[in-house]
C-alpha cells in the first residue's frame, strides 16, 4: 500500500494523456520500480531470507539468511521483493473478495436476497439459483489452490533469488576449507605433543616404579622427568586451547629444533636407548620447517614407544644441500607385547600431512626386521 500511495501521489503531476497508461503506471510500473529499488538495500535480503525460511516449506527451509554483499545478490533480492509483494497483493485481494462472494453463492437458494444486492454481486434475476452453492464451493477451492500454489511457487523460487551466488558459495567453501585445515592442524598439535608426553610419562612412571627401592636416584630422576613432561604437555595444551578460543594472550611459541635436546633427553630417561646424530646446521633451518621437523621427530619417537616399546632408536638429522634430511629407525617390538597394544594409527597420517604441507617427501615401512621413516623437507619453497 505505501508504494501505491506513492504512485497515486506522483501520477497526477506527470504529463500523461491516456487513462489506460496512467492506470498501468499506477498499478504496476511505479509500485514495481519502487519495490525493486527498496530490495536493493542489503538488509532486505537478510529479512526476506529469514521470512522465507520460517514461513515457507520445501526448498526455502534450507536457506541461510544473509545480507547482500554483491550487486548481483542485490538485484536478485530486489526481484524477489517485488515478486513477494505483488504475489501478496494478489493473494490478499482474493482472500478479501472471494470468501464473502462464495458465502453469497452458498446462501442464495435459501435466502430471499434483495434484487439490488444480488445485482451488485453480478447476479441476474433470470439465472437459476440452485447451482450457486456449487459455484461458491468452486470459488473457495480455487482460492485455496491459488494460496497453496503461490506458496509452493515462492518456496521453489526463494533459493534462486535469495540463495548464495556463485562467488558466495566459493567463499563459503574456502572458509570451510580454512576451518577444516585449522582443525586438522590443532588435532595434529594435540596428538603429537600431548600424545608424546603421555607415552613418555607412562614409560617413565613404569621405570621409576620398578627401581624405586633398588635405585632411588634413578627413580627421582624419572619422577623429575615426569614432572617436566607433564608441564610441557600442559603448556602445549594451553597453547592449543588459546588458538581454539582465539585468545592471543594464551598462545605461546611452538617448539622448534632448538628444543630437540630436551625432547631426546626425556626419551632417554624413559628407558629408550636413543642413538642420535643431529647436525649443527639444523639451527639455521627456517622457522616453519624447524617447527614441523620437531613435531615429526616427536611423533616418530612416540610411534616407536607405543608400538615397539623400549627398543633402541636411531635418529639422523641434518641439512644436505637445500633440504633437511631426517631418518629414524628402530627394531620391531615383541609381538603381542604391552607396547603393541597401545592405540594410535594416526601418527603416520599426521607426519604425512606435515610433509605434504611443506612439499617434502616421505617414506615409512618395515625394513630389515625393523621400522624406518625417512623424511626430506625443502628449506625453501620451490626447492
Amino acid at each position: 500500500m505505501p508504494y501505491w500511495f506513492l504512485a497515486i501521489s506522483l501520477i497526477p503531476v506527470l504529463p500523461i494523456g491516456s487513462n489506460f497508461v496512467e492506470s498501468v503506471l499506477m498499478l504496476l510500473v511505479m509500485p514495481g520500480a519502487a519495490t525493486f529499488v527498496t530490495g536493493l538495500v542489503p538488509t532486505v535480503r537478510l529479512l526476506e531470507g529469514s521470512l522465507a525460511k520460517e514461513l515457507l516449506a520445501g526448498p526455502a527451509a534450507a536457506l541461510v539468511p544473509g545480507s547482500a554483499r554483491t550487486w548481483e545478490s542485490r538485484v536478485r533480492a530486489g526481484a524477489w521483493f517485488t515478486l513477494h509483494l505483488f504475489a501478496g497483493v494478489v493473494v490478499s485481494g482474493l482472500s478479501l473478495a472471494v470468501p464473502p462472494f462464495a458465502l453469497v453463492l452458498l446462501l442464495a437458494p435459501a435466502v430471499g436476497w434483495d434484487t439490488r444486492f444480488m445485482e451488485a454481486w453480478g447476479w441476474r434475476d433470470y439465472w437459476p439459483q440452485w447451482p450457486s452453492p456449487f459455484a461458491g464451493l468452486v470459488a473457495l477451492a480455487a482460492l485455496l489452490a491459488v494460496i497453496v500454489g503461490a506458496g509452493a511457487l515462492l518456496s521453489r523460487l526463494a533459493p534462486r533469488f535469495l540463495g548464495p551466488s556463485a562467488a558466495e558459495r566459493l567463499a563459503a567453501v574456502q572458509a570451510r576449507a580454512v576451518k577444516l585445515a585449522e582443525r586438522n592442524r590443532l588435532a595434529r598439535e594435540l596428538h603429537d605433543s600431548v600424545g608424546h608426553a603421555l607415552s613418555v610419562v607412562t614409560l617413565q612412571a613404569g621405570a621409576a616404579g620398578r627401581v624405586l627401592d633398588s635405585d632411588p636416584a634413578f627413580a627421582r630422576e624419572a619422577l623429575g622427568a615426569i614432572e617436566e613432561s607433564a608441564r610441557a604437555a600442559l603448556e602445549d595444551l594451553d597453547h592449543v586451547l588459546g588458538l581454539l578460543r582465539e585468545d592471543p594472550s594464551r598462545t605461546a611459541p611452538q617448539p622448534t629444533l632448538a628444543d630437540l635436546g630436551r625432547l631426546l633427553e626425556q626419551t632417554r630417561i624413559a628407558g629408550v636407548k636413543l642413538d642420535s646424530e643431529v647436525g649443527a646446521e639444523v639451527g639455521q633451518v627456517p622457522a616453519a620447517v624447524s617447527r614441523e621437523a620437531y613435531r615429526i621427530v616427536q611423533e616418530g619417537l612416540t610411534n616407536a614407544l607405543r608400538h615397539a616399546g623400549k627398543v633402541p632408536v636411531r635418529l639422523r638429522l641434518g641439512v644436505v644441500g637445500e633440504r633437511l634430511e631426517m631418518e629414524m629407525s628402530n627394531p620391531l617390538g615383541a609381538p603381542g607385547g604391552e607396547a603393541s597394544r597401545h592405540g594410535g594409527g594416526r601418527g603416520l597420517d599426521g607426519i604425512r600431512e606435515r610433509v605434504t604441507v611443506l612439499r617434502g617427501e616421505m617414506s615409512a615401512g618395515p625394513e630389515e626386521g625393523g621400522w624406518r621413516i625417512h623424511v626430506s623437507l625443502p628449506l625453501r619453497s620451490g626447492t
